[in-house]
């Protein structure tokens, strides 16, 4: 398994969905996690939003093996759905 985010700079959600992966990444729950500043990498809502096939408001914007989970909380209930961490996640 593993876990794209689309996030940028100083944004709160982006930061504790980066935190989440890396835990499940040390934890050995996924095969890795990448993090896509959207900034630095040109990448609009727009781009995102026509990758997943639908408008995006918010970020991050995060995949599991490609498929689209959503934003932080969306990740955070896929977690905790398929029991990736015995603790949870971060708080």
């Amino acid at each position: 398994m593993f876990v794209v985010i689309y996030g940028r700079p100083g944004c709160p959600f982006c930061v504790r969905a980066q935190a989440l992966a890396e835990r499940l990444e040390d934890a050995g729950a996924i095969d890795g996690q990448r993090y896509v500043d959207i900034w630095a990498e040109g990448i609009s809502k727009a781009d995102l939003a026509e990758r997943i096939g639908k408008p995006v408001h918010t970020i991050p914007q995060i995949f599991v093996d490609q498929e689209h989970v959503g934003g932080f909380t969306e990740f955070d209930r896929y977690v905790r759905e398929h029991a990736l961490l015995a603790s949870g996640s971060p708080a």
